[in-house]
């Protein structure tokens, strides 16, 4: 089973979402950006390295949100969801098809990885409970 990270990455009341390339598994389908964590290396290692591969950015890494066990035709992966912040840099989309700044009341409008829709709907529960 794949071990990956994912990043809600905030920044100006806005969150970073990605579309993965055509080329891609899951082709199309909208992301959080993130990757598989590597022998030896922390979720959050993991999540700030692929972030700056993926974005060429920098985050600041603030809570966790709840793991996502997920089973697709061809794997199954185990999803760590952390809410994160743009530390520094300008994003470029080097690996996905564009990468775009929505705002949250915006985010069940896009067609979802199905691994990546519980997130969603905690992180839009968790902001609504903070407001």
């Amino acid at each position: 089973m794949l071990q990956v990270t994912s990043a809600i990455i905030e920044h100006a009341n806005k969150i970073l979402i990605c579309q993965r390339s055509g080329s891609m598994k899951l082709p199309l389908k909208w992301e959080l950006p993130g990757g598989k964590i590597e022998i030896g290396e922390s979720k959050e290692e993991c999540l700030r390295r692929e972030i700056k591969e993926e974005l060429d950015i920098d985050i600041s890494i603030h809570s966790a949100l709840t793991m996502v066990e997920h089973h697709y035709a061809d794997f199954s992966l185990q999803l760590y969801p952390f809410v994160c912040c743009l530390q520094s840099g300008n994003v470029k989309a080097l690996e996905h098809a564009q990468a775009i700044w929505v705002d949250a009341a915006q985010l069940r409008n896009y067609d979802w990885a199905e691994a990546n829709i519980p997130i969603v709907k905690e992180y839009i529960a968790y902001t609504a409970s903070i407001k």
